[in-house]
């Protein structure tokens, strides 16, 4: 019975020593790469007198920071950690700055597979990515995807038709920037079944850029457009030409090929800035129809007073797949307004809910 008695006792001063609170402690970060650790120690020490850490990699100890008053945790951040054993001491000293105490523990830092704060984006990513690959394969199985009508495009093949009767050509602007930016792609998109219409109409399209890498993406895709339609020889290089990288040079180039060529219709689909107002002006005053498009909300102002049709932000993003009909494509856009209206949704709900003071959603996206 005593024996039972002692075993008893041991094992209650043993769980007391190894759940007993440490004075200082160091352990690794959860949810990173491997190059954090984090140092805590007790608040009664702050009150014996200042404290300092110092770190070692091999047993010599440099001093890393002093810690402020009222501070009592600290990460250690170092990319040259990769999975050693970090060493690291804590010195109490009084206000003369004499050695009191001290206190060592160390911890090697390891890299997590998941950071599991990231978990709620995971879930929302799970869902969007679900929706985008339903929706491709409802497309591909011959179901209609509603898309909302969008003017400008509509009216494509009526411009072409316009400048085809008046025997004058078509100008396409596809922005100022190069092909790093997503409007300048889109453009280009844009671009190619234009270029199959003016095939198809026998009218002569006109493509000014300012970057060289533009200049050849836009052959290559007129050039495509026009064998697709079935009329390589209509093709005409020369009508795809470089002007100048200076925003107002080509603004400039730009006027004065409106002026001498008096375009029947105008295309200004991609990334502007400054420019747009005076392209868009010079335009009008030459009584062309214009078709605008841009990301950029600073200038949907001024494209909307002064062109018959504006592509407002993700409208341009959307005109390849609405031109198209392209299940991919179909899919993939209204996979993505299925995303955003789970967003708006969760947004809704959770504002409702943070106003009868339950935080459910708040806390879970705040993981």
């Amino acid at each position: 019975m005593k024996k039972n008695v002692f075993v008893l006792l041991f094992i209650v001063v043993l769980l007391c020593f190894l759940y007993a609170k440490e004075e200082f402690r160091v352990y690794d970060l959860p949810n990173d790469d491997g190059t954090s650790l984090q140092l805590e120690w007790d608040k009664s020490l702050a009150d014996v007198g200042q404290i300092e850490i110092l770190k070692s990699f091999d047993n010599k100890y440099f001093t890393l920071m002093q810690i402020p008053d009222n501070v009592f945790q600290f990460t250690d951040t170092d990319s040259s950690f990769s999975g050693k054993t970090i060493y690291y001491r804590l010195d109490v000293k009084n206000k003369e700055g004499e050695l009191i105490n001290f206190y060592k523990a160390s911890a090697i830092p390891k890299a997590q597979w998941f950071n599991m704060q990231k978990l709620p984006l995971l879930i929302v990513l799970l869902i969007l990515s679900f929706a985008i690959v339903y929706f491709i394969n409802s497309a591909k199985r011959g179901k209609d995807l509603y898309i909302r009508r969008i003017n400008g495009l509509d009216a494509l093949e009526e411009a072409v038709g316009r400048s085809t009767e008046m025997g004058k050509p078509v100008l396409f602007v596809p922005g100022i920037m190069d092909l790093d930016d997503m409007q300048t792609i889109a453009g280009l998109t844009i671009l190619g079944k234009l270029a199959e219409k003016t095939a198809e109409y026998h009218c002569r399209l006109i493509v000014p850029v300012s970057k060289s890498m533009v200049l050849s993406a836009a052959k290559e895709v007129v050039k495509t457009a026009y064998m697709q339609a079935g009329y390589p020889d209509e093709y005409q290089d020369n009508d795809i030409f470089y002007l100048t990288d200076d925003q107002f040079g080509y603004v400039a180039g730009l006027d004065g090929i409106i002026v001498r060529e008096k375009p029947a219709a105008n295309f200004l689909l991609g990334c502007f800035y400054a420019e747009s107002l005076i392209v868009a002006e010079t335009g009008f005053a030459s009584g062309a129809i214009q078709t605008a498009g841009t990301a950029e909300p600073s200038q949907l102002p001024f494209f909307v007073a002064s062109c018959d049709y504006t592509l407002i932000g993700e409208e341009l993003f959307a005109a390849s797949a609405y031109l198209s009909k392209d299940p991919q494509q179909l899919g993939s856009l209204k996979g993505q307004d299925f995303g955003k209206l789970v967003i708006i949704l969760l947004i809704i709900v959770g504002v409702v809910l943070e106003i009868f003071g339950i935080s459910v959603l708040k806390d879970f996206f705040t993981f």
